[in-house]
C-alpha cells in the first residue's frame, strides 16, 4: 500500500542577486511580500516571500532568495548557473515518514533529517541527482 503524502506546490525559490530589483517584475503582477524579508543564518539567505492567489487553503508563493555571504550557498549557486529557478518546494504530509520512505528506496538525500526553514517550517533537501536534475526542497504543513 503506497502512502498519500498529498503533495502540492509550497513555493517556487528564485536565486537573486538584488531582491528589490528581482521583484519588481513580480510586483507588476500584483505579488506583494507577505511580511518581512527574513534571514536564515545557518543557510546565509535573505528570504522574500510573494504570495500568489489561493481559493483554498495557503497558497503557493515565490520565494526570492538572496545570499548573505559571497560563498553561501545562494551565491555559489548563481556563481554556477546564474540568476534564476534554484529550487522547487513541495508541501506534503508526514516528513518524517517520508524522509524514511525516500532513504529506503534509494533516493539521496541532503538532510535526512529536517531541519528549520523560513517561517520557521521544518524542510529537508532532496539532491538533484535522484530527482531528474532538480533541487526539491520538502516541507511538512497541512494541505
Amino acid at each position: 500500500m503506497t502512502q498519500d503524502w498529498l503533495a502540492r506546490i509550497d513555493h517556487i525559490g528564485i536565486a537573486a542577486t538584488d531582491l528589490d530589483a528581482s521583484e519588481r517584475f513580480w510586483r507588476l503582477l500584483g505579488l506583494i511580500p507577505a511580511g518581512e524579508d527574513e534571514v536564515i543564518e545557518d543557510q546565509e539567505v535573505r528570504v522574500r516571500m510573494l504570495p500568489l492567489e489561493s481559493d483554498n487553503g495557503r497558497a503557493a508563493r515565490i520565494e526570492l532568495l538572496q545570499s548573505t555571504s559571497a560563498d553561501g550557498p545562494i551565491a555559489r549557486f548563481i556563481e554556477k548557473r546564474g540568476i534564476g529557478i534554484q529550487q522547487i518546494c513541495l508541501c506534503i504530509n508526514g516528513l518524517d515518514a517520508l524522509l524514511d520512505h525516500l532513504d529506503e528506496n534509494g533516493v539521496q538525500l541532503i538532510d535526512r533529517t529536517p531541519r528549520l526553514g523560513a517561517e520557521g517550517q521544518r524542510i529537508a533537501f532532496v539532491h538533484p541527482s535522484s530527482t531528474g536534475g532538480v533541487l526539491v526542497e520538502l516541507t511538512e504543513g497541512t494541505t
